[in-house]
């Protein structure tokens, strides 16, 4: 891994070397909590995202995931962050479910605050709040016009339908400097090889993050919860918790062990514990070297 490289580098330089690269993403508090109960979610996660800094991985902020009102981002990354923080490091997400007018200005100010990257995707549908634009295409086409030197990120789904995913990258390649995917597991395997697939038989050359889901457990309503969101693999999640007793560092690492041996070499880990993302993404990055051999 080229943690070192990792340590000065932009994402978009990390990105074009072609090394091997790790990255967390994290939640903000939620939205509407009591007052001191959101200053203390936001001193956890500042401390979070600099630890993960210090250990040269990039982090990336949701807008408002799977369906849970979040405090806004980019508002509490400056205010707690402080003027040390390494900002070409931290990528803020940004949904369409916002006026077109706060997109835009979400944007210049992320720009002018020194956060050189951003995710422009489309967001989750299930909470019925309407987007600004049809497609987030559009969204980061209007932005690349307003704020040209910023770089934008978008998203592909390996568990839809593939043709209109890789259609989706081929229309934004002028306006989308890397993707990020829907997370997916090494149960996901053949999703993930066809897409892969496809990327090569149309030529597409957009950098590619893969998402990593960070089971914690095999509850029942937890798995059902994040059904909704996304295709969770709830018998086999349960077999590797309960009957081959995995930790939860050792199913994440699996699933990157599979999608190396597919040819990934970007990976973001979702849902890691904020207390100590850092510490749990360097043991998993460490299980998933040491396991190269095995399943």
């Amino acid at each position: 891994m080229g943690l070192a490289s990792q340590t000065g580098a932009s994402l978009l330089e990390s990105l074009k070397k072609g090394e091997e690269l790790f990255s967390a993403e994290l939640r903000p508090p939620r939205a509407h909590s009591p007052g001191l109960q959101s200053m203390d979610d936001w001193i956890d996660t500042y401390h979070s995202i600099r630890r993960l800094n210090v250990a040269g991985f990039h982090v990336f902020i949701t807008d408002n995931a799977v369906g849970r009102a979040e405090e806004e981002n980019l508002r509490h990354l400056v205010t707690n962050l402080g003027p040390d923080a390494r900002r070409s490091h931290i990528i803020p997400f940004l949904t369409s479910k916002h006026p077109l007018d706060y997109c835009l200005r979400y944007a210049e100010r992320a720009y002018e605050q020194g956060f050189r990257t951003l995710v422009v995707l489309g967001g989750d549908r299930h909470d019925g709040i309407p987007r600004c634009v049809e497609h987030a295409i559009q969204l980061r086409r209007i932005i690349r016009r307003s704020v040209p030197s910023l770089i934008l990120g978008g998203w592909a789904n390996p568990h839809a339908d593939l043709s209109e995913q890789t259609d989706y990258l081929m229309r934004g390649r002028e306006e989308t400097d890397f993707f990020l995917t829907q997370v997916v597991s090494h149960h996901d395997a053949e999703a993930v090889e066809r897409f892969l697939e496809l990327i090569g038989r149309r030529g597409i050359e957009i950098p590619g993050i893969f998402g990593v889901f960070y089971y914690r457990c095999a509850r029942k309503s937890s798995l059902d919860t994040l059904r909704r969101f996304f295709p969770v693999p709830v018998r086999e999640i349960e077999k590797e918790f309960e009957v081959e007793e995995l930790r939860a560092d050792d199913v994440c690492a699996r699933t990157i062990r599979k999608l190396r041996r597919l040819g990934v070499r970007r990976f973001y880990v979702s849902n890691l514990p904020v207390a100590d993302a850092a510490a749990r993404l360097q043991t998993i990055t460490g299980l998933a070297a040491e396991g190269e051999g095995g399943g």
